[in-house]
Order: C-alpha cells, then sequence, then structure tokens
C-alpha cells in the first residue's frame, strides 16, 4: 500500500512541540489504513527534529509511520551554498505529499517558500504560525 506522504516544512526556531505532535496524530488519522511517512529537511533542531522525533516515538507506540529526511548539501563543492536548503525544499515538493504541514515563525523564508510551493503543486498546506 503506497503511504500517505506528509511534508513537514518549518522554521529552525520552532519550539511548539504540541502543535507538531497533534498535527501529525491527525494526519494520520487521515491517512486512514495507509502507513504514513514523514517527510523533512532534516533539520538538527526546531520543526524538523521534533517532528522526526515524534514520528519515530509514534512508531515506537506501533503506529506504522516511517520517517524520510532530506538534508540540504549545504558544501557540495567544499564552498557554503546558500541556495542549498531553497533547492532541497523544492526536491521534496517535486517528490510529492498528500499534505504539507508548515510550521512557520518569525516569518521563516524557507519554510514560506516551502509551503508556497506545496500549495502551487496542489499539494493540501496547513499552516500554524508563531
Amino acid at each position: 500500500m503506497k503511504p500517505y506522504r506528509i511534508l513537514i516544512t518549518g522554521s529552525r526556531d520552532w519550539d511548539d512541540v504540541t502543535a507538531i505532535g497533534a498535527a501529525i496524530e491527525q494526519a494520520v488519522i487521515d491517512a486512514g489504513p495507509r502507513p504514513v511517512l514523514v517527510v523533512h529537511g532534516a533539520c538538527p533542531s526546531g520543526a524538523d527534529w521534533q517532528a522526526d522525533h515524534y514520528a519515530r516515538w509514534m512508531r515506537g507506540k506501533g503506529v506504522a509511520i516511517d520517517v524520510e529526511p532530506h538534508p540540504a548539501n549545504w558544501r557540495p563543492d567544499g564552498t557554503f551554498d546558500r541556495s542549498a536548503g531553497f533547492r532541497r525544499n523544492a526536491e521534496m515538493v517535486k517528490a510529492g505529499a498528500d499534505v504539507c504541514l508548515a510550521f512557520i515563525r518569525n516569518s521563516s523564508r524557507g519554510a514560506s517558500h516551502t509551503a508556497a510551493l506545496a500549495e502551487q503543486a496542489g499539494i493540501p498546506t496547513r499552516r500554524w504560525t508563531s
């Protein structure tokens, strides 16, 4: 059975794990009998980190859920690439999702951009802001 893909985008300084947990739990309910795949940008802090850990915690409780991290290649040739995050975000959207959950703090450019790309791609997008 094809997994229900949840695309997570969010600010590096997002600190409301309760909102992320509730949003993921609702998406799991929306998925029905399908297994769930949480797709995120692999940031070691904020929304990505929280979503990853919450999904792994749910899996430990017996939920059919897994994670698919997409780290940005910030230094492909040894030089810092400022556009790596935006490119990675576009690739995650292009891979498709059943829903995009966007956790945007302080008008985060990366998270806002990803949410807009998801909407343009026809992916239902839910936004939380702080």
